[in-house]
């Protein structure tokens, strides 16, 4: 309850700032120290907002971003002595038995846990992930909040919305992220599917030091987002076209939809090498639905607007009406990189598409536009089109995707997509 009610005072006086000064920096500044210190849930909704283009208003965009850019970048840690007092705990066995070295001072720190250098007693430097003591109770809360607010949303929202469906799906994501054996599985298999590619890398993960709230990695280094944004355009272009390739082929090829695209997650190395951090939330693409996706793509690659809408009502499931042609009309939208390649996504292209998903929304109240609940599996790909498209439009390069997916795409026999 506490949290909530400091979440609620949040949003009041973040109002209040913006309505009666001339400056959002005190009411941003603000939201970042409010949501950094809740962290869980919260921190993560004000992470994406620090880089996500158009979820914060145009005219405050540039003081929320600052103040919440230090919130990405510098997230409240815990206290050492409690780390190390978890990790011992979870390792079973002391510090001195697991690690010949251990930095205290973390190297980075997220709404869900924090990362620390050590060296294990072969001399290999890692990274340890370790959760934040009591954060697992913190994410329940959040979970249990919007459960109790559900009854209330329902009461102004139609039936066929299914926010009790999209309020489970969101719940089995953030809990994932609490798993760290699961996020070592799965960084383990997005290792396999990139080991022959020269330009995504993703570090080893050693299980003998990882366990339900502790994850040790290969140790990796390299430059951050705003760093790669200030290189040339070679440099920026092979960037462009390793996260693009990294995202799609987990999707398409693996059958992974990695749906955290983070700044922080990504790793520039030279010679256009990115190495990517963070399998926390991760969601599984069924046989069923891997197939109408490639097919969707392969129709986008090859400019094929027939089969491209087509693809959007078996994946969306519409029934016709309004709702559907906004459906296929803001999908395709979201698909220009590929129509149009080569294609430089801009901010201003990113802003729109948060911008127009609004139309569908209203949709909802309309009696005759054959709305149709968000299938299930498919909340978190705006999460995808949001938060990559931004870190890509920070590149700002234009970029051949469709060539770069038809690449990938060549062994994949469409046969096999039914």
């Amino acid at each position: 309850m506490g949290r909530f009610v400091r979440l609620a005072g949040l949003s009041a006086r973040t109002g209040a700032s913006l309505l009666f000064s001339k400056s959002a920096d005190s009411a941003a500044e603000r939201a970042a120290e409010v949501l950094g210190t809740l962290r869980g849930i919260a921190a993560k909704v004000g992470q994406m907002a620090s880089y996500v283009d158009g979820v914060v208003p145009e005219g405050q965009r540039e003081a929320y971003e600052t103040a919440l850019a230090k919130l990405r970048e510098h997230a409240p840690t815990s206290g050492s002595a409690e780390i190390r007092a978890l990790v011992e705990r979870e390792l079973g066995a002391s510090m001195s038995a697991l690690y010949r070295d251990w930095e205290d001072t973390p190297i980075a720190s997220a709404s869900i846990g924090q990362v620390h250098r050590a060296r294990l007693l072969d001399g290999r430097v890692v990274a340890v992930k370790v959760q934040h003591p009591g954060i697992a109770k913190a994410v329940e809360s959040d979970l249990e909040n919007v459960s109790m607010l559900e009854s209330v949303i329902g009461t102004f929202v139609p039936k066929g919305v299914n926010s009790r469906g999209v309020l489970e799906e969101v719940k089995a994501r953030f809990r994932e992220e609490l798993d760290y054996r699961l996020e070592a599985r799965r960084q383990a298999e997005f290792a396999r599917l990139f080991r022959d590619d020269p330009q995504v890398y993703v570090p080893a993960v050693y299980p003998e030091r990882s366990s339900l709230r502790v994850l040790t990695s290969e140790f990796v280094a390299g430059d951050r987002l705003d760093d790669a944004a200030a290189l040339s355009e070679p440099e920026r272009r092979a960037y462009a076209e390793a996260l693009w390739r990294f995202v799609f082929k987990g999707n398409l090829v693996g059958g992974m939809f990695n749906a955290d695209p983070h700044p922080g997650n990504y790793v520039f190395q030279a010679g256009g090498r990115i190495a990517f951090l963070d399998f926390g939330c991760v969601q599984p693409i069924s046989a069923g639905r891997l197939g109408p996706a490639r097919a969707l793509h392969r129709a986008a690659v090859e400019r094929d607007e027939h089969a491209f809408a087509a693809q959007v009502r078996v994946i969306m499931e519409t029934r016709g009406g309004l709702y559907e042609d906004l459906a296929i009309t803001y999908s395709r939208r979201c698909f220009e990189p590929l129509f149009a390649a080569p294609y430089r996504i801009t901010r201003d292209y990113v802003r729109s598409l948060v911008t127009e998903i609004g139309a569908m929304k209203q949709v909802v109240f309309k009696k005759n536009g054959n709305y149709v609940a968000l299938p299930s599996g498919m909340l978190f790909m705006n999460r995808l089109q949001f938060g990559f498209y931004s870190v890509l439009a920070r590149l700002d390069v234009e970029v051949d995707y469709a060539a770069v997916e038809r690449a990938f795409m060549a062994d994949v026999e469409p046969t096999k997509e039914s």
